[in-house]
């Protein structure tokens, strides 16, 4: 199965000269995103930590940026058919919003067991939700159908080169702010996130190591870039419910093998931890996919002793009352 739409007979891989026109499309649209640091998290990793803080933005997640990237990229009659996409949560928010800003009908195909305020957001920006069973149901089967069936464009959460390049401005604005890093750690789902904030490293600061982070639970991405492959594993279960795709895209692929150096995994109970030192330390609320990158590194998982280190926290999207038992362990 691959993520792209029915794009993968003639694979448009992404660069950083389309990181630099997705910054020019949504200027002023997505919300340029504060750098956090920590005296606290520097002693405990020992090392300057840059946190780029993606749980502020619009929709509380990085995905706005690719999602709009996306839509205004569209030739004027395919937006007239509105778009199809396919979420648990964070990516069906952004299209959602991002769809209404620009005037463009949307439908996304989510999980029946999506966190309930994540589809209460999309609902609310006027998006039409179509319902199933990720674990008996071909998501990707169904956003086709519903595409072909409605002339609409399919855009998917990870496996589309406009995605990929929205995505990569939030490492491109990071950068611009703090200047050279050492080392760039970045979660991992579906692998937008990582390849497009690998193409900004690495035209911005030739000498930055870039990591990715799954859950322990999910780790096809580890698997594929040592084997050489895309490798594709059953659903996994983890709290971090915007991490797990199957297997990475046909889009980001080439870019994960040619810029990031290795993809790392961490457990749920570190995630708990991490969460509860944004929370308690940082007052920021950070869910649990958008802890990934932190999490491995405040446990050693990466070495980064000395190094300038930026670490995007993808977002913040997590229902208040499991938030609360997760860091409580009520």
């Amino acid at each position: 199965m691959n993520d792209s739409g029915g794009q993968s007979q003639s694979l448009r891989i992404p660069t950083f000269d389309d990181v630099l026109a997705a910054r020019a499309r949504i200027a002023g649209q997505a919300h340029r995103t504060p750098v956090l640091t920590s005296r606290t998290a520097d002693a405990r990793a020992g090392a300057a930590l840059f946190f780029k803080a993606e749980n502020l933005q619009r929709v509380g997640a990085f995905k706005f940026r690719g999602a709009y990237n996306a839509i205004a990229a569209l030739a004027p009659e395919a937006r007239r058919n509105g778009v199809v996409a396919f979420s648990s949560g964070n990516h069906a928010q952004a299209i959602a919003y991002a769809a209404q800003l620009q005037g463009v009908p949307a439908t996304i195909v989510m999980p029946q067991d999506a966190p309930a305020m994540k589809m209460a957001a999309t609902s609310g920006y006027g998006a039409e939700i179509i319902l199933y069973d990720r674990y008996t149901e071909d998501r990707q089967a169904i956003s086709d159908r519903i595409a072909r069936e409605r002339g609409a464009a399919l855009i998917p959460p990870y496996d589309h080169p406009d995605v990929i390049a929205g995505q990569g401005t939030a490492a491109l604005e990071l950068i611009e702010e703090t200047g050279a890093l050492d080392l760039l750690v970045v979660p991992l789902g579906g692998g937008g996130l990582l390849a497009g904030s690998a193409l900004a490293a690495r035209a911005l600061s030739s000498g930055c190591t870039v990591i990715g982070v799954e859950p322990e639970a999910g780790n096809d991405g580890q698997q594929s870039l040592r084997k050489g492959e895309i490798v594709t594993i059953p659903v996994p279960r983890s709290i971090a419910d915007g991490a797990l795709p199957t297997h990475v895209g046909n889009h980001n692929f080439p870019i994960l093998q040619d810029k990031v150096a290795d993809i790392v995994t961490v457990t749920d109970a570190q995630l708990v931890e991490t969460m509860r030192f944004f929370a308690e330390r940082m007052k920021i609320i950070v869910e649990p996919t958008g802890c990934l990158a932190a999490a491995a590194v405040f446990n050693g998982i990466i070495p980064c002793s000395g190094k300038r280190v930026g670490i995007i926290l993808s977002g913040g999207n997590v229902d208040i009352a499991a938030f609360a038992a997760m860091v409580t362990g009520t």
